[in-house]
Order: C-alpha cells, then sequence, then structure tokens
C-alpha cells in the first residue's frame, strides 16, 4: 500500500480508476471539475482504459450514464450543486431502472445566493430519487467508500445508483494522507460488473424505461423501496468485508463515538464529524457525558441503528448543513421519524449553511444545548440555529 498526500477530488478519481470503470460521462462544475479533468489524464495517459464521454451539461452527462449502464458496463460520472439540480429529471429514472451509477457528489451551495462553499442543501432534496447516498468524512473515506460504492450498488440485491457526498473545499481541494490500495487487492475486492440480468444490446433489441400506465407503476416504487431496504444489510456486508481486506473499519450504516454511557449524543454527517470527535474527547475528560454517532448511510435511511443509539442516551442532538423550510433540517426530520414513540428529546442543531465555518464553539455549544435537555428532560427549543446573524441559539 502507498501512503500519498492528495485532494479529496484526486482521491474520488483515483478511486474510479482503481474500479476500472467502463464509462465516465463528464462535465464540469466547481469544485468537481478536477475529479472528471484527472479521469480525463489517466484515459489520455494509458492508465484507464474508459470510454470518457465529454457532454455539453449536467443533464446531459447523467442521460449518457443512464444509458451507459444500461447496457451493463460499470458507469462513473462527478458533479455539485446546480449540476446536480440540472440532473433531476436523469436521477429518477436511474433509480426507477436500477441502474448501478456510481457518482461523487461534491457538496456545495445551491443558489440564491449563488455560493461555491459547503453545504448539503444540494444532495438532501435528492434524498426521493431512488439513489443511495453516503456522507463521507476525510480523504481516506473518499477513497475507500468510492471503491464500495460500486460493490454495494452492483450487488443483485440492490442495483441502484449511488452518490458519494463530500464537503466542498473542505475535502475536494485539501490535502490530506491517504493510503492507496493495491490494484490486485482491490481487484479482488470488486470483481468486473457481470450482470445477471437482460441489458440493452443492439442484437437483441429490448425497450428500458418506456411508457407506463397506471397499472405498473406503484410495482416500480414498490420495488425500488425494497431493493433500497435490501442495502442495509448489503452496507453492511461490505463493510465487513472492506474492514477484513484492508484494515479499515468505517462502523457500516453508521459509526458509534464513545455512545456507551452517554447522557447526550450528537449526530453529525460530513467533515465536521471530526471536530465534534474531539470535542467528545474534551467533555468527556471534563466529566461531561457525552457520545457521537456519525450518520454515514442517510439513503438507505439506518432507522433500526439510531433507535439503538437513542436507548442508550437521555437525549440526542441532530446536525444539519441543510434546511427543510419551516421544517427543520432534513436530517433531524429523519431522526425524528426513525424514533417515533421514544419520549427523549431530539434536538436539530443548524450550522454550517452557505458553507459558514462551524468552529469548535459552535459544537461546544451543540453539546451544551443536547446536555441541558438530557438534564431537563425536555428541549427549550427543538430547532437551533448556531452562529447566525440576529438569532438567538
Amino acid at each position: 500500500m502507498v501512503k500519498r498526500v492528495v485532494t479529496g477530488n484526486y482521491a474520488a478519481a483515483f478511486a474510479a480508476m482503481l474500479a476500472k470503470v467502463d464509462v465516465i460521462a463528464a462535465y464540469p462544475i466547481t469544485p468537481q471539475t478536477f475529479i472528471v479533468e484527472h479521469l480525463s489524464e489517466f484515459v489520455n495517459d494509458g492508465l484507464l482504459d474508459s470510454a470518457f464521454m465529454r457532454c455539453e451539461s449536467e443533464h446531459s452527462a447523467m442521460s449518457a450514464c443512464v444509458a451507459a449502464s444500461a447496457t451493463g458496463v460499470r458507469t462513473y460520472t462527478a458533479t455539485a450543486s446546480q449540476g446536480l439540480a440540472l440532473m433531476h429529471e436523469v436521477l429518477f429514472i436511474a433509480g426507477s431502472a436500477h441502474l448501478p451509477v456510481v457518482m461523487p457528489v461534491v457538496n456545495r451551495t445551491v443558489a440564491g445566493p449563488i455560493g461555491i462553499w459547503a453545504e448539503h442543501n444540494d444532495t438532501m432534496p435528492q434524498r426521493d430519487c431512488g439513489w443511495m447516498q453516503v456522507y463521507v468524512e476525510d480523504n481516506q473515506e473518499v477513497m475507500d467508500m468510492t471503491i464500495q460504492a460500486f460493490k454495494i450498488a452492483e450487488d443483485k440485491r440492490v442495483l441502484l445508483p449511488i452518490m458519494v457526498c463530500l464537503d466542498a473545499f473542505i475535502l475536494s481541494h485539501t490535502v490530506e494522507p491517504v493510503d492507496f490500495p493495491e490494484q490486485d487487492k482491490v481487484d479482488k475486492f470488486l470483481p468486473p460488473y457481470r450482470p445477471d440480468h437482460a441489458v440493452l444490446d443492439p442484437k437483441d433489441p429490448m425497450i428500458i424505461g418506456s411508457f407506463s400506465p397506471p397499472e405498473y407503476i406503484q410495482e416500480v416504487r414498490y420495488q425500488t423501496d425494497e431493493t433500497m431496504r435490501n442495502a442495509l444489510e448489503v452496507v453492511e456486508e461490505v463493510n465487513a468485508e472492506w474492514a477484513k481486506e484492508f484494515g479499515r473499519d468505517y462502523g457500516g450504516l453508521i459509526e458509534e463515538y464513545k455512545t456507551d454511557g452517554a447522557d447526550a449524543i450528537l449526530i453529525t454527517l460530513g467533515t465536521v464529524t471530526s471536530t465534534a470527535r474531539d470535542i467528545v474527547d474534551e467533555y468527556r475528560a471534563a466529566g461531561k457525558k457525552v457520545g457521537l454517532v456519525k450518520l454515514r448511510f442517510f439513503r438507505p435511511y439506518p432507522t433500526e441503528a439510531i433507535r439503538k443509539v437513542a436507548s442508550k442516551c437521555k437525549a440526542i442532538g441532530v446536525y444539519d448543513r441543510a434546511v427543510s423550510f419551516s421544517a427543520g433540517g432534513p436530517s433531524w426530520i429523519e431522526a425524528r421519524n426513525a424514533l417515533y414513540g421514544y419520549t427523549i428529546p431530539v434536538i436539530n442543531v443548524l450550522a454550517g449553511l452557505g458553507g459558514r465555518d462551524v468552529t469548535e464553539p459552535d459544537i461546544r455549544l451543540m453539546f451544551d444545548k443536547v446536555l441541558e435537555a438530557a438534564e431537563k428532560g425536555e428541549a427549550e427549543n427543538e430547532i437551533v440555529w448556531i452562529g447566525t446573524r440576529g438569532v438567538k441559539p
């Protein structure tokens, strides 16, 4: 294994090369552009034998992925923000057609106003398109999860597309030491994609994704829901296999940190998790009983895992870098749904929207709010905006 210091974008591109993708559909958008640019260099230099398609828009790029994946080949693209929004129409087709496309999304603010910094309001609104979503913490996880994503998506029990979500600039443009797995070990872990279902073939024509009357569409929705639920088990299996082969265990659907004996637990996703871990250590050393849950998979949502965590504590806080206007953060909404019937307080803490820094004092305040709710048995405010001008947290 070789260790190199690389950006998250480079890690995402190199992982696709290790996965030996067959088709890459490319369209540039900040801060994702370097992913497809690196891949174009790999193809140009003869390091990767892949069809590299330069498309005229993100809508076209996803349309190309749908067509390519429907022929039974390993397919890859990447996007961010407005580009993902432009793909919206075609995302539903990839999901309902059960096409295992892998797509890193560099989470970026969606206009308006226009911004290029980290926010989850680009991917969260796509949560019901039939795509799996995993949120990563660092560049090593970008590398490892991109490879795992193919294995999960291509499993015959799943066959759904997946977004690997990484925070803009914090990961995409920042260099970190990353262990590069050997090609032969990746080949063993991830064999070539050989679908055992019918695929598009000019020699044996068929129709995929055609017009359908109401008599059939409800069954399609049921099948997508069923396979998304199947993915819960597959994610855990693939994580265990990766840990065995490469020595890095990400916990599967969620990763717990010092949750045993905790009165107050904070659920995070993305890069904020790293700072939150340090605050947990600081508070534990001071005798404060706090713990952390890194929510890795937002789709499929790990309802049972979150319920088990809740059984350990007196209050839960849920961090969001996105907001569903008038209803709170999407991650909090999902957690509250998962915890229906539980009587412990569940607080939403919103911070970092538009790419604003989420600092150590911000996270201390999050834990303090959850600790206060744990002590009182109720929350003074269910939704707390952290570091927002004119708003008292």
